[in-house]
């Protein structure tokens, strides 16, 4: 009896023990597929576009500085303190890395209020000619929209090229859309009697229209050319409402290097063309400002999309970038587009403007800048709490 029951406690050790092993084996091959889990990926994913998209638009400005030979205290990707930095032995530039990833600068001789008398004149950005200071100043710009070709290219060369041609996909049975009489294979032509020649555009469209009735010019798959005006289905859920129209949107795909780079150039244009129309319906109240996004709102769109795959990532950077070259060619105090301005001004004049009222100028307008981002911030953490 005494000898059965240590057995059986020999066992129920080895078991437990086995048990043991088992349970620490599980959770050692849960961790390790942890620490390659995507959602890793998806959190660094807005860190590292934003960065891209920074790092490149400064490194513009930078390398055409330098080029000038302009004095260049420091090239920073990030705003606020300073939580690294770097300086290379004769190098008078400091390389940072900020806390806030909201943006960067390049800070060069000659940009301050109060002019560094400890800079030799010939390193400050006034000493330049003409066509130097508006190079480095516009390079930013110019990066950006390179990147977003390159990126574009890629995309174009990895999973084909969609043309400009955009047709109507699925026609759900049942919906307005049905109802109205639209047909798949259709082409859209017009909306509300404007013209409509891309499918960038076509979306825009769509969504300055938000739940209002749509009158369509399409010609069928048959080539039959009617005019159909279709009011959306709303629908209501516990924190938003949304339209349905009832009908998809595609278009057609080409492949190879030279439909790649056609892609390229194309869907670029068309997104600073898409980027054009927003400005002029922010301004003519067709758009409000609860449509813009800041940082938090790109953060979010960012981490949403590095869920959908690679290809959707590289498009959404390609995107963000064209906005952010767009967004600074505006001529507006703080942007390069003011600094550009100036410039202008000063070639038609043929002297150039007060150094220090210029740069008091764009401090006022960074101020508003900042300002802006307030409020643009906070629409987007309130759409964040109503999902």
């Amino acid at each position: 009896m005494a000898n059965e029951i240590r057995e059986r406690f020999r066992e129920r050790k080895y078991s437990y023990k086995n048990k043991r092993k088992k349970i620490k084996e599980n959770n050692e091959e849960i961790k390790a597929k942890n620490d390659n889990s995507p959602i890793k990926i998806v959190l660094f994913s807005p860190f590292l576009i934003l960065g891209i998209i920074v790092f490149v638009h400064e490194f513009g400005h930078f390398i055409f500085a330098k080029k000038a030979g302009i004095y260049v205290y420091e090239f920073s990707i990030g705003m606020g303190p300073q939580i690294f930095k770097w300086h290379r032995k004769n190098d008078e530039t400091v390389y940072a890395i900020r806390l806030f990833p909201i943006g960067g600068f390049v800070q060069m001789a000659g940009e301050e209020v109060e002019v560094d008398e400890k800079i030799p004149k010939e390193k400050r950005m006034q000493s330049k000619t003409w066509l130097q200071r508006f190079m480095t100043v516009i390079a930013g710009i110019m990066f950006n929209f390179i990147l977003a070709l390159v990126l574009l290219f890629v995309i174009g060369l990895v999973s084909g090229s969609p043309t400009n041609k955009s047709y109507v996909g699925d026609v759900e049975v049942g919906s307005k859309a049905y109802e109205a009489g639209l047909t798949s294979g259709s082409v859209i032509n017009k909306i509300d009697g404007k013209k409509v020649n891309n499918y960038d555009r076509l979306m825009l469209e769509f969504q300055v229209r938000v739940g209002q009735t749509i009158d369509f010019e399409v010609t069928t798959a048959d080539g039959e050319t009617k005019n159909i005006s279709i009011t959306p289905e709303k629908i209501d859920s516990d924190k938003t409402t949304s339209y349905k129209y009832g009908f998809s949107l595609k278009t057609t795909t080409e492949h190879g290097f030279i439909a790649a780079i056609k892609y390229a150039f194309r869907k670029t244009f068309s997104l600073i063309e898409q980027m054009f129309f927003i400005i002029c319906y922010l301004f003519t109240g067709k758009l409000s400002l609860k449509s813009l996004s800041g940082p938090i709102g790109i953060f979010t769109v960012v981490g949403q999309t590095a869920k959908t795959g690679f290809i959707n990532l590289v498009y959404l950077l390609a995107l963000i970038s064209i906005n952010v070259g767009f967004i600074n060619f505006l001529p507006l105090p703080a942007f390069d587009g003011g600094r550009i301005l100036f410039l202008i001004i000063e070639k038609i004049k043929g002297s150039p403007v007060n150094t220090k009222i210029e740069n008091i100028i764009h401090s006022i307008g960074f101020v508003l800048l900042m300002l802006l981002m307030v409020v643009i911030s906070y629409n987007d953490i309130i759409n964040l709490l109503k999902r």
